[in-house]
């Protein structure tokens, strides 16, 4: 490909509205463009780095067994009604009539359709396991797309589904995606990418992992342990909170006057106290019934509404002005003592602390020396707070960490959240109907390109691996004032050369300046660049440079072509290499 005949311009300027570096050098470079929020086109460097990370993942994916297939985007309402989420899913599902009035939705994911097409072929015992996976486009309806490829409307993404008799099989393919994972980032250029313990979502099941790459412009936040090796989603995530007052007597209660005192940092200066000394009341509400559910929790710790999501079985809401007043709770003086008709989850940040400072559900008043055993002897404790950085291990007891992630790639074990409502069956060795269960393996394909770009990048642009490059050589022709050295006619015939070789190359014979051509260059991010100048031409030699490192070599002319053969091979290699050589899934999560 001669760079003068690519559809799209490069620039220097960065976008306005480009906060990520994966974001502005897409754009920069030509590799996408906006066509509206969350919505991008893709030119062709951006498809050729996209079909490339595909072929990976295609050829990983063969390699456990799946089975590529091709699903509908438009689906009709009655299969998302068979699994219920339908009505469980709220915005970000897109649903719309055809012509004939019929209701439709834009799948966001393909579940509902992975089991409405293995329902109909696998009805014998025989059948099992199988996988089947698609590279699809999908379409979620983000209500703050941002970031460029990283959270978007409209996305193209692997979506695998596996079928099994039992769990011993199904843990077995998980773990064989799980490798497989692995190695695709790995090929792809990021073996740094980890995976977490994470919440299943919408997705249902008990299980679930994600790939992160851990980046400061991540934003997803995941708690990790160097010392164990412990790796979370904060959703998820779980600490050991050290208690800090627990040897001190319980003392009475006492009801102190707080007057327009409301915010837990201005109470622990009324006091002269630290935050942890605390119990804070956070009050929601049970959206179908109305019922105030009050989350105690210490003063210097954050709910996690997840992990409190799943305490109760049912997503809450922040309490209005109606459920306060029906539970006799007092804004900005609001405790579980004295409430009544209420919900008490008490966080385990709390359990065995000493003399707190809660609300009195009295207007400028507090209650000194609450003690949760003695006053609030029927709650039950659960863990519905957040890691803080910092937190102990509750694995091995070491300080845990706080970073910041992109989420690239996710696996569930579904079980038969689908299976059974959609009444999928197989006939077993006894001639009786059995469910089957699943697992689900998701990759976002252009999120996975955006994120290559964030770990491997610099202020003049991405720096490909030459697995997923779009082109995996360059050929830049220099001007010559020397008649007798044709620097064009000589890096036309190197590019000829090195096509033949069956490399991808592009060709910059283009009569502008050096500093031009070797910014373009640089932004699409050719890991080998190979520059025919009158200088080293003159040397009878070609000037080479690794795009990563930014070494040079000065190559004989009848030596380069062998030279750059022999380096993409054994770029290649290594990533192979590391590829051949990942840790797989921690089995930790199996129940023996």
């Amino acid at each position: 490909m001669k760079i003068n005949e690519i559809l799209g311009k490069r620039y220097k300027e960065k976008p306005n509205d480009a906060k990520l570096k994966s974001h502005e050098l897409l754009l920069r470079g030509g590799y996408i463009r906006p066509v509206s929020s969350g919505i991008f086109s893709v030119l062709m460097p951006g498809l050729r780095v996209l079909k490339n990370i595909e072929n990976i993942v295609r050829q990983e994916i063969n390699n456990v067994g799946g089975q590529e297939v091709e699903m509908p985007l438009v689906q009709p309402k009655e299969l998302w009604q068979e699994s219920g989420r339908y009505e469980a899913i709220n915005d970000e599902l897109v649903r719309f009539k055809d012509r004939n009035d019929h209701d439709n939705v834009l799948a966001m994911t393909h579940e509902e359709a992975a089991v409405a097409l293995a329902r109909t072929e696998a009805t014998s015992y025989k059948d099992y396991p199988f996988s089947i996976y698609q590279f699809a486009k999908k379409f979620r309806d983000e209500a703050r797309p941002r970031g460029g490829l990283v959270r978007v409307k409209e996305f193209t993404m692997k979506d695998a589904y596996s079928f099994h008799r039992d769990l011993d099989s199904l843990n077995k393919t998980y773990l064989e995606y799980a490798i497989a994972y692995d190695r695709i980032f790995a090929r792809a250029g990021i073996p740094e990418v980890i995976s977490i313990q994470s919440d299943s979502g919408m997705m249902g099941g008990k299980i679930a992992h994600e790939y992160m790459l851990l980046t400061p412009s991540g934003e997803d936040t995941i708690i990790t342990c160097d010392k164990c090796g412990y790796k979370a989603n904060k959703e998820v995530a779980v600490s050991k909170i050290a208690v800090k007052n627990g040897d001190e007597e319980m003392l009475a209660l006492e009801k102190v006057h707080t007057p327009d005192i409301k915010t837990i940092e201005d109470l622990a200066k009324h006091f002269g106290i630290e935050t942890y000394r605390m119990a804070k009341a956070v009050v929601y509400k049970n959206p179908t019934t109305n019922q105030a559910v009050i989350v105690m929790i210490r003063g210097d710790r954050e709910v996690n509404e997840n992990k409190l999501a799943k305490i109760l079985q049912f997503v809450p809401e922040f309490a209005d002005d109606a459920v306060f007043a029906a539970s006799g709770i007092v804004p900005g003086f609001a405790s579980a003592y004295g409430a009544k008709n209420a919900i008490v989850v008490v966080d385990e940040s709390l359990r065995n602390e000493r003399n707190l400072i809660t609300g009195a559900n009295e207007r400028d008043y507090h209650i000194k020396n609450f003690n949760v055993e003695r006053d609030l002897p029927d709650a039950k404790f659960a863990d519905v707070a957040s890691v803080m950085d910092g937190d102990t291990c509750a694995i091995c007891g070491a300080p845990i960490k706080v970073n910041r992630g992109i989420e690239v790639g996710n696996i569930f074990q579904l079980g038969d959240k689908y299976t059974t409502p959609m009444k999928m069956t197989y006939t077993d060795e006894n001639g009786t109907l059995q469910t089957p269960i699943m697992g689900c393996y998701g990759i976002g394909i252009g999120r996975l390109m955006a994120s290559v770009i964030e770990a491997k990048h610099d202020d003049r642009g991405p720096i490909w691996p030459v697995s997923i490059a779009p082109w995996v050589v360059s050929v830049t022709a220099l001007a010559s004032k020397n008649p007798e050295i044709d620097t064009v006619k000589i890096a036309g015939d190197l590019y000829e050369q090195l096509q033949k070789a069956g490399l991808s190359v592009l060709l910059d014979d283009r009569e502008t300046s050096a500093g031009e051509k070797f910014a373009d260059i640089d932004l699409l991010g050719i890991p080998l660049q190979l520059v025919a100048s009158q200088k080293t031409l003159e040397q009878n030699q070609i000037e080479v440079k690794v795009r990563e490192t930014g070494e040079k070599t000065l190559i004989d002319l009848d030596k380069v072509v062998a030279y750059a053969i022999d380096w993409v091979r054994a770029e290649n290699e290594k990533l192979m290499d590391i590829a051949a050589n990942v840790k797989g899934l921690d089995t930790s999560f199996i129940k023996k």
